[in-house]
């Protein structure tokens, strides 16, 4: 089966890789550097790294961290976690990462995507948006490691992160993650189809077979699990 783009999406918290289900439980999946080593062997298009621990606890970027994995691996690497600001933004590129996250820090104002972009290029700024659906219908966009609902549904906020000056969109589903029973494609289809920005789908995935459902039947341009 011919996959166009997979990536793993690597979660960290305490200079830990994790695992979570539906943005909560944490399971201990070892070190990062052995975790990236293997995904390296497996010949992976890219690697998206999320600290999950930093924004909900108001930590900067490990800086001295990022650099090691990305030092190790092999493909290129996005970063997201704890960024804030341009400073911080330019410390993760320089520690050789290719693209960085946002979403905490852009929650009211995109203010940041518009002075990253401008600086460092819309190739290198990626707009996170976490999902989740109403209890009557609809989904709504959640910032703060899916704790804080922003009242804005997530096709909408694509616009608003293309309009800002994003180049790529991260669309992960809270109902989803850690299911492994595959992707909303609803919801990929909805942000899919509102913006002209690359979407990488993520969150869901629990077989090969999954990871060609976000491109082939809902419009995303990668498959993230």
């Amino acid at each position: 089966m011919l996959i166009p783009c997979v990536i793993p999406c690597l979660l960290l918290e305490n200079g830990a890789m994790v695992k979570t289900h539906r943005f909560n439980k944490r399971t201990y999946l070892g070190d990062p550097v052995n975790v990236i080593n293997l995904f390296n062997r497996f010949e992976v298009d890219e690697i998206a790294l999320l600290d999950i621990g930093c924004s909900v606890h108001g930590r900067e970027p490990d800086i001295p961290l990022i650099a090691t994995l990305a030092e190790e691996c092999w493909v290129p690497l996005s970063y997201g976690g704890g960024i804030s600001n341009l400073r911080q933004i330019e410390s993760v590129i320089l520690s050789g990462v290719e693209k960085v996250v946002l979403n905490t820090a852009i929650a009211n104002d995109l203010k940041l995507v518009r002075q990253a972009a401008k600086t460092f290029g819309s190739q290198a700024i990626v707009g996170s948006i976490d999902a989740k659906k109403k209890l009557f219908g609809g989904y709504e966009t959640y910032a703060h490691g899916g704790t804080r609902r922003l009242r804005i549904q997530p096709a909408e906020r694509a616009k608003q992160l293309e309009d800002a000056g994003a180049g790529e969109i991260l669309l992960q589903s809270i109902d989803r993650d850690g299911e492994m029973k595959g992707y909303d494609l609803d919801l990929i289809k909805q942000v899919a189809d509102a913006t002209s920005l690359p979407v990488v789908a993520c969150s869901g995935a629990g077989t090969r077979a999954h990871l060609a459902d976000p491109i082939k039947k809902a419009g995303a341009s990668a498959a993230a699990a």
